[in-house]
Order: C-alpha cells, then sequence, then structure tokens
C-alpha cells in the first residue's frame, strides 16, 4: 500500500512534539510544500524558534539530516508529478506479455493492487471531511457544480448523474468560455463546487475554488493522496490512493469513495429522495425513455 506523504507525517506528530517543535511542523504545512526547501535557518526564523529546534523535529520525523528530509519532499514531488510516460519509462511495463500464465499474474496483480487500494482509501478517508460532503451535497439550499479534469470529468458524471436523481439544483460545468464565465459570474453563499483533480494538475481548478470561496461558496475536492493545490481552497477534501497495475492513475478507488458518498447523501435526504426518483423514473415513462 501506498505510504502518506510528508505533511501527513508531519500532523501525526502535532502531538507528541514540544511546542516550540509544533511552530516548526505548523510552518511547514502552512507553506507545504515549498516551505520544506528553505534553509534551516529561514525556517527557523519563521517559526520563531532556534535552528537546532528545526533539525530536533526533522529527526524525529526519522531524518537522520534537514538534508536528507529536503531529498525525500523532492522525490514525493517527482512522484506527485509522474505522468503515465514518465512512469511506464521507470518501470518494465513495456515488457513483452507471455501465455495464459502472464494473465493469470495479471489478474492476481489486478485483484491485489485494486483491493489494497480500495481498502486503504476508505479506512484513511477522513470521517469528519466525508460526513460534511455528504451535508453539503443533501443541502436542498445549496446549488451544486461539478467539474473534473482530462480523465475525472468521468468521475464528475457518474457523481452529478447520482446526485440529479435525488435532488434538485445539481449542473455540470459548461465547457464553452461564455457559459463557463457566466457560472462563476453569477456565484454566491450557497453554491457548492465539487472539483476532481489528480496528479497531472490543473492550475483552472485553482482559480476556480478560489473565485467560489471568495463569494462565500463551498469546495469539495477529490483528489489524490498527494494532494491538488486546491486543496488550499477546500472545505473539504476527499483523498484516494491511485495504485493501478498499469501505469496509469487508478479510479476504481475514487469510484469506491463517490458510491460512499452518494449512500450518504441517500440516506440523508431520506424520503425526500424516494419522492424525488418517484417523479424521475414516472417522467422518464411518460416520455418513453424507459
Amino acid at each position: 500500500m501506498a505510504p502518506g506523504t510528508l505533511a501527513d507525517e508531519i500532523r501525526l506528530k502535532l502531538g507528541d512534539v514540544s511546542p516550540a517543535e509544533r511552530k516548526v511542523a505548523r510552518v511547514l504545512l502552512a507553506g507545504y510544500p515549498s516551505a520544506g526547501f528553505e534553509t534551516m535557518a529561514v525556517l527557523a526564523e519563521r517559526a520563531a524558534v532556534s535552528t537546532p529546534t528545526v533539525l530536533r523535529f526533522v529527526n524525529r520525523l526519522g531524518y537522520r539530516g534537514f538534508p536528507d528530509f529536503q531529498a525525500a519532499l523532492r522525490a514525493e514531488l517527482d512522484e506527485r508529478n509522474a505522468s503515465p510516460l514518465s512512469l511506464y519509462e521507470a518501470t518494465d511495463y513495456g515488457r513483452s506479455k507471455g501465455g495464459p500464465d502472464e494473465d493469470l499474474s495479471l489478474l492476481q496483480r489486478g485483484s491485489s493492487v485494486f483491493s489494497g487500494a480500495v481498502a486503504q482509501t476508505l479506512a484513511e478517508l477522513p470521517p469528519h471531511d466525508l460526513e460534511h460532503a455528504i451535508r453539503l451535497l443533501a443541502d436542498s439550499k445549496r446549488r451544486i457544480t461539478l467539474a473534473g479534469g482530462r480523465f475525472t470529468n468521468l468521475c464528475a458524471q457518474y457523481l452529478g448523474l447520482h446526485l440529479m436523481q435525488l435532488r434538485d439544483d445539481v449542473r455540470f460545468l459548461p465547457d464553452r468560455d461564455v457559459e463557463r464565465t457566466a457560472v462563476f459570474a453569477a456565484l454566491h453563499r450557497r453554491d457548492v463546487l465539487v472539483v476532481f483533480d489528480y496528479r497531472r494538475y490543473e492550475q483552472d481548478k485553482v482559480a476556480m475554488a478560489e473565485l467560489v470561496q471568495a463569494h462565500g461558496g463551498k469546495v469539495i475536492l477529490f483528489t489524490d493522496t498527494w494532494l491538488s493545490p486546491t486543496s488550499a481552497h477546500a472545505e473539504v477534501v476527499l483523498p484516494s490512493q491511485v495504485a493501478a497495475p498499469s501505469p496509469y492513475d487508478s479510479l476504481v478507488p475514487t469510484l469506491a469513495v463517490i458510491e460512499t458518498v452518494v449512500a450518504g447523501v441517500l440516506t440523508a435526504l431520506g424520503e425526500d429522495a424516494h419522492q424525488r426518483m418517484r417523479h424521475g423514473e414516472d417522467t422518464a415513462r411518460r416520455m418513453g425513455l424507459y
């Protein structure tokens, strides 16, 4: 299973370190990951502590010195920015395939990778964030807009189509610039933007989240364990593992999170969702769609 990020390690240590070391941790988290590439002297100054305090903190994280800590951070960023091509070229995915035994091996590998990634994702999903996402999506007074990326637009569509069967005022972010501009020009505090953003992250998602936040709206972010930059502007962050038996990041764990969220929204809406589903099916039948 994939390890957590350095930010996760730092958060886990917050309750076990001295008050001075906690200041270092908070400076690192507030400016993550760029703060980790400052010199020890600059980091100490920003945290209002001594340089030895910075060193003691990175030692507590398990690093022999500050250069080791920065090397680990660089390795994490390389992984965060990895593309299918770079992952392909760094591994042996291009090997020629064998016979039936190779197929059996692939099935076993897929079963192990996917089941492990789903289990880890759901085990590590922050319960507070999951509950908050469900509350926001089940609030009938809020307008929901969904936006995805190159591949994750499929996930946005999948979640949105389910929500449309359960409640009103759900829409997808339009593709055309004029329509998209109109959506963001009409934002208000009852808006909820649901964003899917996975490595390699898309800068427009950050701009969208900033606009929603500036108008008092809420942002729900589905992302990977390295966390999209959009997380800095999100009310809720739902991270998923992306391990796969290929160089492409898997969205299987993300789908598990989506379906868990849908189950929660259905429960939260109760009889209102039931009546909405019944009305939708009756309408579809009258239109000859079922």
